[in-house]
């Protein structure tokens, strides 16, 4: 290549946008990384939308649903779930309670913004995490769900969970983790302990709303929260 065709390829190259050139072995290395970088970039935001785009999806499958009773009995509207398509941490809790079923959003009441401190204290914030229960619409009185219900719901978890593929999912309170990991066995037996649970990590913890009535339990809640962190940090 002469002087002149250099000339007009470093031409070439300045309106592609290329600021100049080196002869240093790390100037290529470092483009290429950058290269590398902004192409995980862009399959990270592809992926978000496409677990996104799955997400909407299961929820029009709901759709205004009827497959079991507790559309009959006082039930407002349908709480999906709320938070980040590919978070790491996803919590799973009973089910709407007065608050949620207004909103259409899960944990929004006393419990929602305790659990938003819990999530916190772990250096994470709400929009980080996303946040689910085990049936979407809520019982009357806030009862425990029927066994019916929840076997009719709980597809619809299953879905959500395969599609965020959370690192680590915590079971809020007794009915929750008992329904997951289909067990009669009390929570107090049961948190403090991992499970796996399709492809996660599973911490079971006492709910937030068992937290205000029995405020002396909040340093077990901290210490299941530390164990989450430490799993989050690591490779499992």
């Amino acid at each position: 290549m002469d002087r002149d065709q250099l000339a007009e390829h470093l031409k070439f190259a300045a309106e592609l946008g290329v600021a100049g050139v080196s002869r240093d072995p790390l100037w290529r290395t470092r483009a290429d990384t950058l290269v590398v970088r902004q192409a995980q970039d862009e399959h990270a935001v592809a992926f978000s939308r496409s677990a996104a785009d799955a997400l909407a999806a299961v929820r029009l499958d709901i759709g205004d649903c009827t497959r079991c009773k507790l559309h009959t009995l006082g039930r407002t509207q349908i709480v999906f779930g709320v938070g980040n398509p590919d978070a790491d941490l996803m919590f799973v809790g009973e089910a709407p309670g007065a608050d949620e079923d207004v909103q259409g959003i899960p944990f929004v009441g006393r419990a929602g913004q305790l659990l938003t401190k819990i999530i916190e204290a772990i250096d994470l914030k709400r929009e980080d995490v996303y946040i689910a229960n085990v049936i979407k619409c809520r019982p009357p009185g806030n009862r425990n769900p029927d066994p019916d219900e929840v076997e009719t719901c709980e597809p619809f978890l299953f879905r959500q969970i395969d599609i965020i593929k959370p690192k680590v999912i915590v079971a809020l309170g007794k009915f929750a983790a008992q329904a997951l990991l289909r067990t009669l066995d009390p929570i107090s037996r049961l948190r403090g302990r991992v499970f796996t649970y399709r492809g996660a990590k599973l911490v079971p913890t006492f709910h937030p709303a068992y937290l205000l009535r029995n405020p002396a339990s909040k340093r077990e809640v901290w210490e299941d929260m530390k164990l989450v962190k430490k799993l989050l940090n690591s490779q499992l």
